[in-house]
């Protein structure tokens, strides 16, 4: 019998929603223009800023125009690879130069070291980029969780909100879907995983959300306040 994975979200799961949109984009907004700069005829840094121009239909546009349009995706929470990716860049410098750590709330390192101790796999599925997911995990206030960590997946795999993306995610962890245990603050999210048949539980932060989820508000899945509250076979 496989043991149990564990397949948790990020943002409102882990880590306090005000993190990422008080902190990480915020950082990443102000320092974009001077990271462009410095770093944008690096090739990496290049491939991402054309990838911008080509979007907006404007391949041959100056990088402060591209600067300007990824601070606006930045204010419209938009989801673009290529704004993921140097967004990771930027905050990859910001954790290296110890501008900040990425705060988890309390129960959850206990948590994921006491699972990873009695043998059960443990994987992240957040909308951010795998890059920017092992930052955020190797910088956490609870120290470099990373080595915990199994495996990492972000939207390249699919929407968070389509269930062919925890099948296709089972598929890549050589998992049952039955045997994997999907944790989120998305009803929408829990509803897709179920639908592709991995077992699910709402995390339900008062931090986040004051208002409890209970009865039609979690839709049938199993709900829990904290890690610690959660019961793994």
């Amino acid at each position: 019998m496989q043991p149990t994975t564990l397949l948790t979200d990020i943002e409102g799961t882990t880590s306090s929603i005000s993190f990422v949109k008080d902190v990480l984009f915020p950082y990443a907004r102000a320092k974009l223009p001077a990271f462009v700069r410095a770093h944008g005829q690096e090739p990496e840094v290049r491939r991402w800023l054309d990838a911008v121009a080509i979007d907006i239909s404007a391949s041959a546009c100056q990088d402060a125009v591209i600067v300007e349009t990824l601070q606006g995706w930045i204010d419209e929470d938009r989801k673009h690879t290529a704004l993921k990716a140097l967004q990771g860049m930027v905050w990859d410098a910001g954790y290296r130069d110890g501008d900040f750590t990425a705060p988890l709330y309390p129960d959850v390192a206990p948590a994921l070291r006491a699972w990873h101790a009695a043998g059960h796999p443990l994987a992240v599925y957040s909308s951010g980029s795998v890059p920017a997911q092992k930052l955020l995990f190797a910088h956490t206030d609870a120290g470099d969780l990373v080595p915990l960590l199994s495996a990492f997946f972000d939207t390249e795999v699919g929407g968070k909100r389509e269930a062919g993306s925890y099948r296709a995610i089972a598929a890549r962890l050589g998992t049952a879907p039955g045997a994997i245990l999907f944790l989120s603050d998305v009803v929408a999210e829990l509803d897709a995983a179920r639908d592709a048949g991995l077992r699910t539980v709402l995390v339900d932060r008062c931090q986040d959300y004051p208002q409890p989820r209970t009865g039609d508000a979690a839709n049938g899945h199993a709900r829990a306040e904290s890690f610690a509250d959660i019961a793994v076979d």
